[in-house]
């Protein structure tokens, strides 16, 4: 831990060099400044770790000490430095882990329904509702960015926007396939059906994030299929872009106007190619490795809703719930808690920061 720490502080105090001698480069101060910006919090810690360290070593001089009231005073000095360097250690490591530039964005949600026909659309609602309890605990907003019904309740898609501070951070986790297992309202036998659902969580990004050229767009306006009154029917306010070089499609239709279901098009599609490219460089730095939370691929099983036995099994990190109501209204954070956990564990162990004292 100190050498580590040792190196942060070589590097802090380098910055500070480095901006003396650029003064008249103006760019260059504003990276400098932010690199070290970054680093001011574990410096800071840095501080108190060094400070409780040396205490603790004076205590610990003490505790033999013939002056009976000296020794009693280290040996209860000692008890209250011990557990403040343990949690000083586990702040510092976690400041140290590299941090998704993720994390603080607000995100899309993408569901979609897969195998199981309209008992796979209806969980798709479930799983809608059960995010956005999620949110409205965490005191974020959502809305509706596109809908695509089905008769009995249910969605073939529905993609909605979450907004709020760290909502990456958490909801990044729910990307995969959801499996429910329950008897569906449409089987008159009451036998179990199986179903799954498809969840891909983006990061929403800005159009400095990703600069789409207009030539590799292709945008089409048509009339709206879905509810909403006389307004949408009567004219082509619904939009579909066409991205080419990947041949991604998104269609937006919910909005009154043709520009905000374009501006609300633009969003989705910036966000799958920006995940298409983090991807991509996320695959270029773990060629051999994965994270202990799973492999990413969206095409893997997460998550089991067993609903004849009220169990919600995690099946990256083995961990189940058996108050299956209490998740469908959003009691999640067992899963998410125990994921980001495992994640930053397998962090800390890539960096080797776990093993050092």
């Amino acid at each position: 831990m100190l050498d580590k720490i040792t190196s942060i502080e070589n590097r802090y105090d380098e910055i500070t060099r480095l901006m003396e001698q650029f003064v008249t480069d103006y760019q260059r101060i504003a990276e400098l400044a932010k690199e070290r910006s970054d680093l001011d919090p574990i410096i800071n810690k840095a501080k108190e770790y060094r400070s409780a360290l040396g205490n603790l070593q004076e205590a610990q001089s003490l505790q033999d000490s013939e002056d009976t009231e000296l020794r009693q005073m280290a040996i209860a000095e000692i008890r209250e430095l011990e557990p403040r360097i343990a949690t000083l250690e586990k702040e510092i490591k976690t400041l140290v882990v590299p941090h998704d530039p993720r994390d603080k964005k607000n995100v899309i949600v993408e569901i979609r329904a897969g195998t199981g026909g309209d008992e796979a659309g209806i969980f798709a609602g479930d799983l809608m509702r059960m995010y956005f309890h999620y949110a409205e605990q965490k005191g974020w907003k959502t809305e509706v960015l596109s809908a695509n019904e089905t008769g009995v309740g249910g969605f073939k898609e529905v993609i909605f926007e979450v907004r709020g501070k760290g909502a990456y951070s958490r909801l990044k986790y729910e990307s995969g396939v959801h499996r429910v297992q329950r008897v569906p309202i449409t089987e008159a036998q009451g036998r179990i059906h199986t179903s799954t659902v498809t969840v891909v969580v983006l990061a929403e990004v800005e159009d400095i994030d990703v600069q789409i050229p207009e030539s590799d767009l292709e945008i089409e306006s048509f009339r709206s299929s879905g509810a909403g009154g006389q307004n949408v029917q009567k004219n082509s306010t619904a939009i579909r872009i066409t991205h080419k070089p990947t041949g991604i499609v998104v269609a937006c239709q919910d909005e009154r106007s043709q520009l905000q279901n374009r501006l609300r098009a633009m969003s989705i599609l910036r966000a799958r190619l920006y995940e298409i490219e983090q991807e991509k460089r996320q695959e270029e730095l773990e060629k051999t490795r994965r994270s202990q939370v799973g492999t990413g691929e969206r095409s893997e099983k997460i998550r089991t809703y067993n609903y004849p036995q009220s169990r919600v099994t995690d099946h990256r990190i083995n961990i189940s719930s058996f108050n299956l109501p209490a998740v469908m209204n959003g009691d999640i954070d067992i899963f998410i808690d125990e994921l980001s956990m495992r994640r930053e564990t397998d962090q800390l162990t890539s960096s080797g920061l776990d093993k050092e004292k």
